[in-house]
């Protein structure tokens, strides 16, 4: 497949990367020569320098053979036009980032789709969106539920006093009690696929697929106690914490820091039922003063990375029970619980992600990506017979990089053995590292 992106920014470099990894032909156009050229010497793309708005440079990129044109640079009007003339050119799918909230209304994304924009993105308003599922997962650092809330996904980190510290995965998996898959270990910044023989670590971050019913139970021996949340803290008055506070605000006690006054205007014209108090966002006196340590979420998302880290560290130092800091450096994604912090999130890398999931191959239901985790968590149907329901799972050769978490069928929910044998009409939810990604997109085609 060839797909075209204008923007070799974080948005379409990271694009760029898990698209290439799948074999597609990849084009990138950007004005800025830097970018290109790094992006040239890290990844195996085509690139085009000149403006992405241009016909000229659209055709020097070969739109008419594309299938998708993916529009996410900084400038809004550029995106608007460049998929706009990409979708007059031929291409048979357009996506824009934008970001401004006049043009995210649903008048004007038919008005948008009307004009050849198919899909239209804020990396903002997706960063709010993420916050408010990381709060509502509770003491898991993520919780994504399945199949109505009968199968969930969770993250969560190994404490001091968990049992299952220096256990295997299969001493664990002997307890009775309990039936899980775990999916993937964060460990030093680095992804690992959990065998039978992997040994649990203390500050091990773990990602489980079980039974709703036994998630409590898991978080308990993983040793995190559980707390509701009823207050929540914001540094930076932006657009991500504006939309997050009006979505929040009725259900909890929310407070924004911001520093300049025309934001904290801006936040008490735009929200209701939310404390907004002006102050400097690094000044850990000043968020003392305002109850920092009775918050039970503390959320960073000024502009600036080292303010955002700085101050989750110091709210968790400070006893609240969740931090999360919103961060612009790609290579700072995979060091949250390495720091203590327990979600590090980037906007950049959610879009990318969000917008991965329209150019995938095979029946896919469902695509979860997992903070810091080199890969995805992919739900397959299974919507035709092939050699995956000829064979057990053992001998069907799926990628060492990649792990069946659970099969799904009917009503019946399956944790899944080596002798467990696929059938037509079963929903698969897999764990692909990315480079295993392809391999396991071709097997489930």
């Amino acid at each position: 497949m060839k797909i075209v992106i204008a923007g070799a920014g974080g948005i379409g470099f990271h694009l760029a990367k898990l698209l290439s990894s799948n074999n597609h032909d990849i084009v990138i156009i950007d004005t800025n020569h830097d970018v290109l050229e790094y992006a040239s010497t890290h990844l195996d793309v085509i690139t085009i320098l000149g403006d992405a708005s241009s016909m000229a440079i659209l055709k020097d990129a070969g739109i008419q053979d594309a299938s998708i044109f993916l529009a996410v640079t900084t400038l809004e009007n550029v995106n608007i036009v460049a998929a706009i003339l990409a979708k007059k050119l031929g291409v048979k799918q357009t996506i824009a980032r934008i970001n401004s909230m006049t043009n995210l209304q649903q008048d004007a994304k038919q008005a948008f789709m009307e004009l050849g924009i198919d899909k239209i993105i804020s990396p903002s308003l997706l960063a709010s969106q993420e916050i408010i599922r990381l709060i509502k997962s509770g003491q898991a650092t993520d919780r994504f539920d399945f199949e109505n809330g009968k199968v969930t996904l969770i993250g969560a980190t190994v404490h001091s006093t968990s049992e299952y510290i220096d256990k295997t995965i299969g001493q664990i998996k002997e307890l009775k009690h309990l039936t899980y898959t775990p999916i993937a270990i964060l460990r030093d910044q680095k992804t690992i696929i959990p065998r039978e023989n992997t040994v649990i670590q203390k500050g091990d971050h773990i990602y489980f697929i079980l039974y709703s019913e036994n998630v409590e139970e898991l978080l308990e021996h993983l040793g995190k106690e559980s707390r509701k949340i009823k207050r929540i803290m914001f540094v930076g008055g932006n657009l991500i914490s504006m939309e997050t506070a009006r979505l929040l605000e009725n259900d909890y006690k929310v407070t924004i820091i911001e520093q300049s006054e025309s934001g904290c205007k801006k936040l008490v014209d735009q929200l209701s039922n939310t404390l907004v108090i002006k102050g400097d966002p690094s000044n850990i006196e000043l968020l003392k003063e305002e109850g920092l340590n009775r918050m039970d979420v503390f959320i960073s998302v000024t502009g600036n990375n080292e303010t955002n880290i700085i101050s989750a560290l110091m709210a968790s130092n400070e006893g609240v029970y969740k931090a999360i800091a919103l961060v612009e450096n790609l290579d700072y994604t995979h060091i949250s619980q390495g720091i203590g912090v327990d979600t590090i999130i980037n906007k950049k890398v959610i879009a990318a992600n969000y917008i991965f999931r329209f150019v995938r191959k095979g029946k896919v239901e469902a695509i979860i990506s997992l903070p810091g985790v080199d890969g995805e968590v992919i739900e397959y149907i299974i919507d035709k017979e092939s050699k995956l329901t000829r064979k057990p799972i053992k001998k069907i050769k799926l990628p060492q990089q990649a792990v069946i978490g659970v099969i799904i069928r009917a009503d019946q929910i399956i944790i899944p053995t080596g002798d467990s044998i696929l059938q037509l009409g079963d929903k698969v939810i897999i764990l692909a590292l990315t480079q295993a990604i392809g391999r396991v997109e071709d097997m489930f085609m």
